[in-house]
């Protein structure tokens, strides 16, 4: 049985793949810090499990990372350990350099000390290149980040460039649209618009909810991953997207009509309700996925309106899971501090 590293396994998107990949018949080796974002319930089902062992680990841990390594001897890395929510960036920009930057960066340092030729997938984002006002960004875009979150993001993408020119290391990197899905901290758009929805709150939107995000169903987000693991090209950039795009406004729109059909009683309180937007907001972000049909052999499957609705039912079935976060939330805000 291969064996394979996932960092930041108890996240939203880690979480799905390390269960993703065990139903593959992979051994997975869990390591997470465990910051805010991650969530032990998303893998509350795998503490008996044979084929799956977890570490609490930041990244930063250089040495115990490496040891990790040289006991198990794994084929691939499969690196998803970041902060992700930009709005936190904006408010502790710090934290992002700390995990984003300097954890790739330690992480790097182990795969170069322990076998050059072990695999690591870096799992990015397409925030990196920033505004695409018409058409779609393909994987020879330049970089144009606009967040401390997506520029850390470009800074360790840049980085673990330099690694395989460099070093001779054997990595790949993804750049991928937003994700949706069951597990997903309800601080992203998503699950925040189907809490509220719940909870008879508003459904709070940056601006006019004008701003587009290209959204992917994270289980098809997962089978591109073990694809590029299995069939990338070493130094090679690869996007992984949909084609759904979607306005924040029409996301909240569907939502709420998937709630409907779902005979839930809408409350009083649950409208589009128009917030301040953030510093340096973004308007639109779509990418060009081609090169994935045409050199992995991968195209997203799942259609938006029958993952939304699924999803809907997961967090409805899952009341458990906003309870296990809730501490851990902006309450007042969907992003700044006051």
């Amino acid at each position: 049985m291969k064996k394979v590293v996932v960092t930041g396994g108890a996240g939203f998107i880690g979480s799905n793949l390390v269960k993703y990949l065990i139903k593959k018949k992979y051994f997975v080796i869990n390591i997470d810090k465990l910051s805010y974002s991650a969530n032990p319930y998303n893998l509350k089902n795998l503490s008996k499990n044979k084929n799956y062992v977890f570490y609490k680990l930041d990244l930063n841990n250089k040495n115990k990372i490496l040891k990790i390594l040289k006991k198990y001897k794994p084929k691939c890395i499969f690196n998803l350990a970041a902060e992700t929510h930009v709005d936190r960036s904006i408010d502790e920009p710090k934290n992002f350099i700390n995990s984003n930057i300097l954890g790739t960066y330690n992480l790097l340092e182990a795969v170069r000390n322990y076998n050059k030729k072990l695999r690591l997938v870096h799992v990015s984002t397409d925030e990196v290149y920033g505004d695409i006002i018409k058409g779609r960004s393909n994987e020879n875009f330049p970089y144009n980040p606009s967040s401390p979150y997506s520029s850390s993001k470009a800074s360790a993408d840049h980085l673990i460039k330099a690694y395989i020119r460099t070093f001779k290391i054997d990595a790949v990197i993804s750049n991928c649209s937003n994700n949706y899905g069951p597990n997903q901290f309800p601080e992203k758009l998503i699950p925040k618009l189907i809490f509220n929805i719940i909870n008879n709150k508003p459904l709070p939107l940056y601006a006019r909810g004008k701003n587009s995000r290209e959204w992917i169903h994270v289980m098809d987000h997962c089978e591109a991953l073990l694809l590029i693991y299995l069939r990338g090209k070493t130094g090679e950039n690869y996007n992984i997207g949909s084609g759904h795009n979607l306005k924040n406004t029409d996301i909240a729109k569907k939502l709420l009509k998937i709630a409907k059909h779902k005979f839930l009683k809408i409350g009083k309180k649950v409208k589009i309700k128009f917030v301040k937007d953030r510093p340096g907001h973004d308007f639109r972000y779509a990418i060009n996925s081609s090169k994935m049909l045409k050199k992995i052999g991968w195209k997203a499957k799942i259609n938006l309106d029958k993952g939304l609705s699924e999803t809907f039912e997961w967090y409805l079935k899952n009341k458990n899971f906003f309870n296990s976060v809730s501490n851990k939330l902006y309450i007042n805000t969907i992003g700044l501090k006051k």
